[in-house]
């Protein structure tokens, strides 16, 4: 079920299929200019960087964003018709792909307010479903996902710590669980290892940082 993913780094996300579909492209180490998708989670210069979009993108690459980042995106010269401007709680198909917008925020931080409108992502992949939470703490709506693959940040400070995002998974039970958002800015791998200890035996956690 992970053969065709990859996290790079921090929140870099990249999963390897009929298409090949990068989240929140970060600190890449090389131009691959292979993504057909890239899918952006909020603004943030460690989930919405330029530099990195640049390193995957290719001609025909769509792009998936928040509303909020529309006018930058097209300064990176992406046609109008390979861009998909989303908000939460809303459903899309995209090259026979279903995408589910899941509101992320913070409930008890200032970092990630509600009303910008920022966003994870449930997609649905040859029947498998691939949360993955971008910036957030445990909320009403990710509390509700029914998925296979969950990627939670732990790190937090702007985010769940490794104790909240536990507390998430063992609540919706995926299949497998990969920590995310650890390793670069906060976060460390001993918050990854902790984590790991805290999930239900019935759930596969795996450390791909």
């Amino acid at each position: 079920m992970l053969e065709n993913v990859k996290v790079l780094c921090h929140s870099s996300i990249k999963i390897i299929n009929e298409k090949v579909i990068y989240f929140d492209p970060f600190r890449i180490n090389k131009n691959y200019n292979d993504a057909d998708i890239i899918m952006i989670t909020h603004n943030h210069y460690d989930h919405y960087s330029e530099e990195d979009i640049n390193k995957v993108r290719k001609n025909d690459t769509v792009v998936v964003i928040p509303e909020d980042l529309l006018d930058s995106v097209l300064k990176l010269n992406f046609a109008k018709e390979n861009i998909l401007t989303v908000q939460p709680n809303k459903t899309y198909t995209l090259n026979g792909i279903k995408i589910e917008t899941i509101p992320a925020y913070n409930i008890n931080k200032k970092f990630h307010p509600k009303e910008n409108n920022w966003v994870g992502y449930l997609l649905e992949i040859d029947n498998i479903r691939y949360y993955i939470a971008g910036d957030t703490d445990m909320t009403e709506e990710n509390s509700k996902i029914q998925c296979d693959i969950a990627f939670v940040p732990i790190g937090g400070t702007y985010t769940m710590n490794y104790k909240e995002a536990s507390k998430l998974i063992n609540h919706i039970k995926p299949k497998v669980v990969i920590p995310t958002h650890y390793g670069e800015i906060v976060g460390t791998k001993k918050d990854a290892l902790e984590f790991s200890k805290l999930i239900d035996k019935d759930i596969k956690c795996e450390l791909l940082i």
